[in-house]
């Protein structure tokens, strides 16, 4: 509390006895004008000229006791503590919040602003350093269907063993593993799923302590930052990739039917753009949404992975790319740098959908 207050009788005579306080006040008639008429009320008296002459201001006394002091609590014990570390995770960022994650035995996300540094501040940009502190939060995702296997990416989010993708990577799957950057496999169980933005929530049984990705800001993004993208096209896990953001808000038109979920069997998740469809049909069902282009090498595998900007911290979720690998002309073969991917905010505020558990 900031404001002040006086306690009764901090102003009062000091003296206690009900006597004036100030006894040379002058309490007498003003002295007459040079005219001989007086102030009302007062004609005719006359100060007495044996007493001294009264003080120009009356003397200040100082109060009887000091104004009392607004008294501060302390917090106690683990409240304290708690208290401390949420304040230093808000000034920090993704790794502190991480921190206090751990502290508090909550499986929560990591995140962050497009100013917190996953990387040292002096190797800003560094496609090395970014490579080396976030492929521990990424992994390779494989999905048994009726035709075969899905194979694609996904990215860490808690430590408990929480992975983001696409929904097309698991979509109609009898089961779903997940390998990690050291090489350790997992049964996922696909938690939640949303065809309209494409996206899946699964959750790796038994894991803990793995490494979960910094969420950045999407938001935050321009045309023309660097980013960098990790996945495992072609089943080649941690593979990383370069590029920068080539445009913002494109309209990607994707398929919401679960037969249309499996990349077709060769890879190709089928994608429209532009009134031009890509790797195949779409289909009846499809749904739109937002996302980020980059010219970062995409291929078929990559779905699900990490678009991740200097600092490294997630900015996207990669979910479309055209690739020319069914060419008859193997010199067209591969990535032509047209890759989307969902951005990190409309992932973010998906969140809580796909952990409710809802399937849609």
């Amino acid at each position: 509390m900031t404001e002040s207050f006086r306690r009764s009788g901090a102003y009062e005579d000091p003296r206690g006895d009900g006597q004036d306080p100030f006894p040379y006040r002058q309490q007498h008639a003003s002295p007459v004008n040079a005219g001989g008429a007086g102030s009302a009320g007062s004609a005719g008296s006359a100060v007495n000229p044996e007493w001294p002459a009264p003080p120009a201001h009356p003397p200040a006394y100082p109060p009887a006791y000091p104004p009392a002091q607004p008294t501060k609590k302390r917090a106690k014990g683990p409240v304290a503590l708690l208290a401390a570390v949420a304040i230093a995770a808000a000034a920090v960022g993704g790794g502190t919040a991480f921190a206090f994650q751990e502290l508090t035995g909550k499986d929560t996300v990591a995140s962050s602003s497009t100013s917190t540094d996953v990387v040292p501040t002096a190797q800003r940009g560094s496609i090395a350093a970014i490579a080396k502190a976030v492929s521990p939060s990424v992994v390779e995702i494989t999905a048994t269907v009726a035709n075969g296997t899905s194979t694609g990416s996904g990215v860490i989010i808690s430590s408990g063993g929480e992975i983001l993708t696409n929904n097309h990577v698991i979509a109609g799957a009898s089961s779903v593993k997940a390998r990690t950057s050291d090489g350790r496999t997992y049964t996922a169980q696909v938690v939640g799923t949303d065809s309209s933005k494409d996206l899946a929530l699964v959750k790796l049984d038994g894991a803990s302590g793995l490494k979960p990705a910094a969420l950045g800001n999407s938001d935050g993004v321009a045309v023309g930052d660097q980013v960098v993208a990790i996945g495992s096209p072609e089943g080649l896990t941690g593979t990383v990739t370069s590029g920068i953001v080539s445009a913002l808000d494109r309209d990607v038109t994707v398929s919401t039917d679960e037969s249309q979920g499996q990349e077709q069997g060769d890879g190709q998740w089928p994608f429209e753009f532009g009134g031009r469809h890509f790797n195949g049909d779409t289909g009846s069902s499809t749904t739109t949404y937002k996302a980020i282009q980059t010219d970062a090498s995409l291929n078929p595998g990559n779905s699900g992975g990490a678009l991740i900007d200097a600092n490294g911290n997630i900015i996207g979720i990669n979910s479309a790319m055209y690739s020319a690998t069914a060419a008859s002309d193997s010199s067209s073969a591969g990535s032509v740098g047209l890759g989307f991917a969902i951005p990190i905010n409309t992932v973010k505020a998906d969140l809580a959908k796909l952990r409710s558990g809802s399937r849609s």
